[in-house]
């Protein structure tokens, strides 16, 4: 399925640097603004105005300039001062070509930028929206979170952007909190963190990058100090997709991640290949990534300015790590026209229900509307879902004995996170042809 549908947002660029306006406090207050948001496969999905233009970005903290990476016809915007780059990301391809634009009014509710760049990709190789489900115009990340404190409040779907300025910490200190200092490379924040390894080496040093724009729990980059090593068990699997193309990995499990004095037991955690990681790992000092998964469980407070996070534990923290059983990824395969059942009354003249025999008469109609539909994109080699049969460009039609357009995209990859040993029933289309397919999830690690 989606397979952590959005670690495909590990999205790392090389740019050259050049001067940017700063995102200001407008309005009657000044000092803070209050933002909700979506949470789509452990993504923040907010409101971004481009040009008096209002977008939907993901916030990730793992970018350092402003993509634009979907935009129709009925979302066009005019941007300014336009001229031809190339991005470099993760994955194994060449770069891709884009446009920068300099100068854009960029306005997240009270906060507004009047001298901003973005970067415009111009074809959208992956098709984010698709695999979110929702539309998504592009990701933003430092250009807005190096003006602001962003306290981000998973549970409740909102974030509260602070002025610096202004802005007090509570004298009291917390005791459900930790403050990690962040450090920056290329305007991307990085945390020293200690996990304990599989093979029983423990408080290993690493150094992560803060990831919000990746779904996973932990990437650890192989061979990035002698002791990252792959576990025995493990299994090949697609990690998503990167600007440079498919990003692969080894998913497996550490033992802890200790965040100061928080421990997470057994994360799911990716081990990539330095094939995948080539332009990630142009910073010598990486050894992987903290996604949206582990982010999640805490709230967050991201001080740029300070160069530091605070964590707050939520009441997600102690649940377990959970990965994609079924190795199906889906994606929204557009919409289709379904043929509903409505079933009405018959009356008579006078208004009254016309009986007979006292049964009352009843007229079948029908109607037809646009449902989402959802097919198969890729399938794991030696998956439950390969072992069965399913194949990419299956047309999921029924899943569990329900229409598959009742489904979100989300609802689909809870199905497939759920537990061991789960049955998994489904109908799709080969073509024009018809096929049943059932198999159990299965743990692999």
């Amino acid at each position: 399925m989606i397979k952590k549908i959005l670690t495909l947002l590990v999205l790392h660029f090389c740019f050259a640097s050049f001067g940017q306006g700063k995102f200001h406090f407008i309005g009657k207050n000044s000092d803070k603004q209050e933002v909700n948001f979506r949470l789509i496969n452990n993504l923040i999905i907010m409101p971004l105005e481009i040009n008096g233009k209002e977008l939907s970005f993901i916030l990730d903290t793992g970018v350092n300039k402003t993509i634009l990476f979907n935009l129709t016809q009925s979302d066009s915007i005019g941007l300014n001062e336009i001229k031809k780059v190339y991005i470099y990301g993760l994955g194994d391809g060449e770069p891709v070509e884009a446009l920068q634009s300099r100068k854009n009014t960029f306005r997240v509710k009270g906060l507004v930028n009047t001298n901003e760049s973005l970067y415009v990709i111009l074809k959208d190789a992956f098709n984010v929206s698709a695999r979110m489900g929702t539309t998504i115009h592009g990701i933003l990340g430092y250009d807005l979170l190096k003006d602001v404190i962003a306290k981000v409040d998973y549970s409740n779907r909102k974030i509260t952007f602070y002025n610096p300025k202004t802005y007090k910490y509570p004298k009291r200190k917390c005791r459900k909190c930790e403050v990690l200092p962040l450090q920056f490379y290329r305007n991307k924040p990085y945390v020293d963190v200690k996990v304990d390894l599989i093979n029983g080496l423990k408080d290993v040093p690493t150094k992560l990058l803060i990831d919000s724009g990746g779904s996973d729990a932990v990437w650890l980059f192989e061979n990035s100090r002698e002791e990252i090593l792959t576990p025995e068990k493990y299994f090949d699997d697609i990690l998503g997709e990167g600007f440079s193309g498919t990003i692969y990995g080894k998913r497996s499990r550490i033992s802890k991640l200790k965040l100061g004095k928080f421990e997470l037991i057994e994360p799911t955690t990716s081990f990539l290949d330095s094939v995948s990681t080539f332009n990630a790992r142009k910073f010598k000092k990486r050894n992987g990534s903290i996604g949206g998964e582990v982010l999640k469980r805490f709230k967050l407070w991201v001080d740029y300015p300070n160069k530091k996070m605070t964590l707050k534990k939520a009441g997600s923290l102690k649940k377990g790590f959970y990965y994609n059983m079924s190795g199906l990824q889906v994606v929204y395969n557009g919409q289709e026209l379904i043929k509903e059942e409505a079933i009405s009354k018959f009356t008579d003249n006078y208004g009254t229900e016309s009986r007979k025999n006292n049964t009352l008469s009843l007229v079948t109609t029908y109607f037809y509307r646009f449902k989402p539909s959802y097919k198969i994109d890729k399938v794991v080699p030696g998956s439950p879902a390969e072992r069965a049969g399913l194949m990419e460009g299956d047309v999921i039609k029924y899943l569990n004995g329900k229409p598959a357009h009742t489904y979100s995209l989300s609802d689909i990859v809870a199905i497939f996170h759920s537990r061991p040993d789960r049955k998994v029933r489904m109908k799709v289309e080969r073509g024009v042809t018809p096929l049943k397919f059932e198999f159990k999830l299965e743990k692999r690690i």
